[in-house]
């Protein structure tokens, strides 16, 4: 498949993701729609993630670090809505993770 067109896909699931997580945090009236977008755009972000990498290099963990942060925005509603922490504060921690996770991704590591 064309790299131009997964990165698109990543970067479009990506913007899906925090737009959903916004809408859940932030508690709107079509909270049930923004968590079934979370999830699917989860999912959309780590399959076409996967296929960028094609195969993941075992010997470097900067993407075992991006799969954590995937699994820490995929928990961040549940986190939110226990009241584990603060709904504003789980989304500036998502959006650090973000940050963190395309910073991993361009420059491949440490």
């Amino acid at each position: 498949m064309d790299p131009l067109l997964l990165r698109f896909l990543h970067v479009g699931g990506v913007i899906a993701l925090f737009a959903s997580l916004g809408a859940i945090l932030m508690g709107g009236s079509a909270k049930k729609s923004a968590s079934i977008l979370h999830g699917i755009s989860l999912l959309i972000v780590l399959l076409v993630g996967f296929a960028i990498l094609k195969k993941p290099p075992m010997g470097e963990p900067w993407w075992m670090i991006k799969l954590g942060i995937w699994f820490f925005i995929g928990a961040a509603p549940a986190l939110a809505k226990r009241k584990v922490m603060a709904p504003p504060l789980v989304l500036a921690l998502c959006i650090l993770a973000g940050l963190a996770a395309a910073w991993l991704g361009i420059h491949r590591g440490f």
